[in-house]
């Protein structure tokens, strides 16, 4: 099982819950340059996320940081850029030996601050491992298991990321044709296809 291999856009883990957006607060993460410091951003949310990583031993050459933001050659996101209409979940995918592990967070508002929670749970996790609980902490990595990324709404509805409106509708209707109950299709697709293009029509407000 292989980590996606698109680090935009976002590829959450199958399986895993998103956290309503009426349920996200705000972070307290801080750059770490003394009491007056400001809130973390992208680059620094990248950096610790890396920096965790390496300590770990994971090489950076399969680390895929899955989230709405634009990227530069290196696959890794731009330092700065606007977070404030994306959507804030960020996933990351790495490989550790043979295993792939997998950490998505959703819970915060900014994005930049769901990158530092992971960074966060990483430090966490290694303090287990250098206090001698290396089979807690393979226990606890089997919940970070990266899974197949679950399909988006896009590929639902077999168009384009950046569909206009116009083209979400019209997908739907067509998809809608074959898989109504009434056409032989069933109830399961057609709450499927409602879905993908409420989460479509949602993306483009």
């Amino acid at each position: 099982m292989s980590a996606p291999k698109e680090a935009y856009p976002l590829n959450w883990p199958a399986g895993w819950r998103r956290t309503e957006s009426w349920r996200r607060t705000n972070a307290l993460f801080r750059d770490g340059n003394g009491a007056s410091a400001g809130r973390i951003h992208v680059g620094q949310g990248t950096n610790r996320i890396l920096r965790e990583l390496r300590a770990f031993g994971v090489s950076q050459d399969t680390v895929v940081i899955s989230s709405h933001l634009r990227l530069r050659t290196d696959g890794l996101p731009y330092a700065t850029q606007a977070t404030a209409n994306l959507d804030p979940g960020v996933a990351v995918y790495w490989t550790d030996g043979k295993r792939q592990r997998c950490i998505a967070v959703d819970r915060y508002s900014r994005l930049a601050d769901n990158m530092a929670a992971i960074a966060a749970t990483l430090d966490a996790m290694r303090a287990i491992e250098r206090h001698g609980g290396a089979e807690i902490l393979d226990r606890a990595f089997t919940g970070f298991i990266a899974l197949p990324a679950p399909e988006q709404w896009f590929q639902v509805l077999g168009v384009g990321a950046n569909a206009s409106r116009e083209e979400i509708d019209t997908a739907f209707r067509r998809k809608a044709m074959e898989s109504h109950p009434d056409r032989g299709g069933d109830d399961v697709d057609m709450a499927r296809l409602n879905q993908a293009r409420a989460d479509g029509l949602e993306a483009r407000t």
